[in-house]
């Protein structure tokens, strides 16, 4: 491979330094506590070999045979604090972790990491973690859970994992690791600016100071800079050394001993104290940012060049010589042996096969359905447990329920049949939500598993992805669509992505509950009525569900939740605030929107995922709709049909994946298809329904009808934008003239 400044300053210096009198390789270093030469040779080799791995990305990608250059050259101090771990300590990593990921590969046999690096960087279909879908440092073996942050976006996922190592200790839920675990995060000094870290930092502290255990090492590789915009001088310290309940270190990652030492003072202090800590390692970045980065455009040379001296790798070898440990011409020999052997692993890997068609990448994110699920779904609680777990009577001899009462009894269920299963998000505890959907629940089932969170989005997503990690299965509640938005990189970035990076070794199972929609009477705006669903449905993967009937809201509810234990699926699980306490249809007391629950065994108990719910069997024409608008397109079909016009209506139910047979089948029944769509024009479900009707070749005639590209507003203006039953008559008469 090429040599370039960075490598030739390494060998040079290397070159000219005089042996001194050769030691014991197996002794203690005097001077380095804890430290022998076998052990610094080690991490040498660790340091060295990601050296030269970042070289042959580089020279791939000008060959045009590797995608993926940003470099760990100069942050190879953090070998240090992969070897203060223990390799079942889980590890969610910045993108400049080749040394750390070669360091713990080294305390695991068998592994073969530069072989891994290298087949991520050529996107190679063998790829042990990814399996050529992006170039991620991950290892199911060395427990390092693939991440693609490169803004941070992982921390609330880690301060998840770290909260629910402990919690689900405390409920006896086995997480596959040892009890002493602590979890390890990594990020850049740029990135610690970002709103997920500094979120996920407070959430660290509100737990320490709830007297919450959080066994988490922050580790901040600071090289002053993000991508060419520099870090002030000092702001990390001054920024993290005096957060409460936080421990601040600080560790000079181009002096490897000390780092070391630094980084096993604060293991020890997280894995004994069970709490946080914060750790500053001290980097330089070297090579710039990416190949493409032309770094002297905003550094200059002097700049470049005194970041030579502190280079992590020439420190290391210095050391090694000056202790006597190796002589000069042994190092050099050992880098280049490095060198040859990364070459020859590069030079093998390009000619490897990459993934070749849609279905094959798509893969991890398919869903498995069909019986596993609906046996996990009809799993319920032994009748002993259910009774002791409903005090006041089963739901199944309560009558008809209304859609919140049926959410209610159903997350009363599956709290009563898994013992892994957590609720959690804003005022679920005590107060039992803001709708009274989790009333009750905390009383029964306990602190531990029903729980109130602080109000920030990203950490409430954040510990249902830690928790799904933990081998728990999460379901938080987001109290308004609109506040979903706040953190949609923690389902879109984060959630969603995790088994497709990770080929499916990897799952955060969760079942993420969000009141939506509008129509809210007296409690209204746009923060308590939004309908922008786009979002979501553009999500690869993710699960939207969106029952309106009670009913179906429990059984929806179970195989969310039994898809999400059977295939690690990310389901978001939209319930229409407007309809939480409806029981009425066409008049006042007719009682016709309420309905019996069905308990987890009924046939009815269960709605297989993608599969639609009808309405009447008319042959005229087909109203098709979700949310508020089934009530509304029943009403409207009861009307309809006093004018002689039979009129069936389909219920969605699934808004991704869309339930496309059942729709294509209903349409083709009448010829004549309305959708009745409550959320807006542009971007609205309607646009995909009306589109999958096309693709499948329906001929007949299509008319949608929607809400108003606008957001709500308070009060009884939201009537002229939100859609209503006179206009989805209007439309239906109109389809059938």
């Amino acid at each position: 491979m090429t040599k370039n400044p960075v490598d030739e300053y390494f060998l040079t210096e290397i070159a000219g330094l005089s042996a001194a009198d050769a030691v014991d390789p197996d002794a203690p270093l005097p001077g380095y506590a804890g430290m022998t030469g076998a052990r610094l040779l080690s991490l040498f080799d660790a340091q060295a070999g990601s050296r030269h791995l970042d070289l042959a990305a580089r020279a791939l990608g000008a060959a045009g045979q590797g995608f993926y250059s940003i470099g760990s050259s100069g942050h190879e101090g953090n070998a240090a604090v992969a070897a203060a771990l223990r390799p079942t300590d889980p590890a969610l990593l910045h993108y400049r972790s080749g040394a750390f990921y070669l360091q713990r590969a080294a305390q695991v046999p068998g592994q073969r990491p530069l072989r891994d690096v290298l087949l991520g960087v050529v996107a190679a279909a063998e790829e042990p973690i990814s399996g050529g879908r992006h170039k991620v440092f991950g290892n199911r073996d060395l427990d390092i859970i693939p991440q693609t942050s490169t803004i941070a976006s992982h921390l609330p996922r880690a301060v998840g994992l770290a909260f629910a190592l402990e919690r689900a200790g405390s409920l006896g839920v086995s997480t596959g690791r040892p009890s002493d675990a602590v979890v390890v995060c990594s990020l850049g000094d740029a990135s610690a600016n970002h709103s997920t870290a500094t979120g996920a930092i407070n959430a660290a502290m509100h737990c320490v100071y709830q007297g919450v255990p959080l066994p988490l090492l922050f580790v901040c590789e600071d090289n002053g800079i993000g991508i060419s915009v520099r870090t002030p001088t000092g702001w990390i310290g001054r920024s993290h050394r005096d957060r409460p309940g936080i421990d601040y270190l600080e560790a000079d990652g181009s002096d490897l001993p000390a780092a070391l030492e630094v980084a096993r003072t604060a293991v020890d202090r997280v894995r004994s104290e069970r709490r946080p800590v914060f750790l500053r390692l001290s980097t330089v970045r070297l090579m710039g940012h990416a190949g493409s980065d032309l770094e002297s455009g905003y550094r200059s040379r002097a700049e470049i060049l005194a970041d030579y001296a502190r280079d992590p790798v020439t420190s290391t070898a210095r050391l090694l010589v000056t202790t006597g440990v190796a002589t000069p011409g042994r190092l050099v020999d050992r880098y280049e042996e490095l060198r040859a052997e990364v070459a020859a692993i590069a030079a093998e890997v390009v000619a490897l096969p990459k993934l070749t068609s849609a279905a094959e990448i798509v893969r991890p994110l398919a869903l498995s359905g069909g019986a596993a699920t609906a046996r996990q779904a009809a799993t319920s609680a032994p009748i002993a447990r259910r009774a002791e777990s409903f005090p006041d009577g089963l739901p199944e001899s309560e009558g008809p329920l209304t859609l919140a009462q049926s959410v209610n009894r159903s997350l009363g269920d599956l709290l009563a049949a898994d013992d892994g299963v957590l609720v959690f998000g804003e005022d679920v505890g005590r107060k039992g939500g803001v709708y009274g959907v989790t009333k009750g629940l905390r009383r029964r089932f306990g602190r531990l598993r029903v729980f109130d969170t602080l109000l920030d989005e990203q950490s409430v997503l954040g510990t249902a992805l830690g928790a799904g990690l933990a081998g728990l299965l999460p379901i938080p509640e987001i109290q308004y669509l609109a506040y979903l938005h706040n953190a949609a990189d923690q389902i879109r970035g984060e959630a969603a992505t995790l088994r497709f990076f990770s080929a499916g070794q990897y799952r955060n199972p969760m079942v993420v509950r969000v009141a939506g929609y509008g129509y809210q009477k007296g409690f209204g705006g746009h923060f308590h009525n939004d309908n922008g669903v786009a979002a979501l449905r553009d999500i690869p993967g993710l699960v939207v569900a969106s029952p309106s009937r009670p009913d179906d809201a429990a059984a929806m509810l179970r195989t969310c939740v039994a898809a999400a234990r059977i295939d690690g699926a990310v389901c978001v699980f939209l319930e229409p605030i407007a309809l939480y306490h409806t029981r009425d249809l066409h008049e006042d007391g007719d009682g016709a929107w309420a309905a019996p629950y069905p308990t987890p065994r009924d046939a009815a108990g269960h709605v297989p995922i993608g599969r639609a719910r009808r309405y009447g069997d008319g042959p005229d024409l087909t109203l098709i709709s979700f949310g508020n608008g089934v009530r509304m397109s029943l009403r409207v079909a009861h009307r309809l049909a006093e004018q002689g016009v039979g009129a069936r209506v389909v219920d969605l139910r699934w808004l991704a994946p869309l339930p496309v047979s059942d729709l294509v089948s209903e349409a083709q029944a009448t010829g004549r298809v309305l959708v009745v769509d409550e959320t807006r024009r542009s971007g609205g479900v309607s646009e995909g329904v009306v589109t999958a009707l096309v693709d499948h070749g329906f001929a007949g005639r299509i008319r949608r009808v929607t809400s108003e590209d606008s957001f709500i507003p308070l009060g009884r203006a939201a009537e002229e934008v939100l859609l209503d039953e006179a206009t989805v008559e209007a439309a239906a008469l109109g389809l059938l003239a």
